[in-house]
């Protein structure tokens, strides 16, 4: 059976265990911050095929990831501001639009990537991934040394510091299985 849950379409992937920072000002994300906050639950965050991030409800891919708030204030402005954090992948079924123009999914939660090591062919990306953060620091840059023998991990790293297209970010976040994720990802830096 699906899950209902809200989604905020953006020109932006999101993937596991990936941060990200939110100016909120329409009505309906407003109260989507406001829900969360209630009960506790994340919304969904899915690249824009089609539209834009304000206005009418966007065409969004049809699998994205679910974004906890982690933090949020006030800018300057002030706006809203979140910092979210992507937790689990999902897939939309199907979409319907609330009277306040917030789209909402039915998705059902892609199996989570097993905890497997990087194999052989996929050690370099682990040392790449190693001198990317030493170099542009972050909040990354005290992870366990032990992570960046994790497949998963390092793939969701690279594909958030990567410069790569957001077509290219979504089929990364699309590919189920974290070695294959890895061979993309070789496969574009070459």
């Amino acid at each position: 059976m699906a899950d209902s849950l809200p989604l905020f379409p953006l020109r932006t992937v999101l993937v596991p265990g990936g941060s990200l920072g939110l100016r909120i000002f329409e009505t309906r994300y407003l109260d989507l911050v406001r829900d969360c906050g209630r009960s506790g639950t994340g919304f969904g965050v899915c690249l824009i095929l089609d539209g834009g991030e304000a206005g009418q409800p966007a065409t969004p891919a049809m699998v994205g990831t679910e974004a906890r708030i982690e933090d949020f204030g006030k800018s300057d402005d002030g706006l809203l501001t979140l910092l979210v954090r992507g937790t689990r992948r999902f897939r939309v079924r199907e979409t319907h639009v609330r009277d306040n123009g917030l789209l909402v999914g039915q998705v059902d939660w892609l199996d989570p990537d097993p905890d497997d090591e990087l194999r052989p062919q996929h050690g370099l990306l682990g040392s790449l991934l190693r001198q990317a953060i030493d170099q542009v620091g972050g909040e990354h840059a005290d992870a366990p040394p032990a992570r960046f023998d994790e497949a998963a991990w390092v793939g969701w790293r690279l594909a958030e510091l990567l410069s790569v297209t957001h077509a290219q970010q979504q089929a990364l976040l699309e590919e189920d299985d974290p070695h294959a994720r890895l061979d993309r990802l070789l496969a574009l830096i070459a």
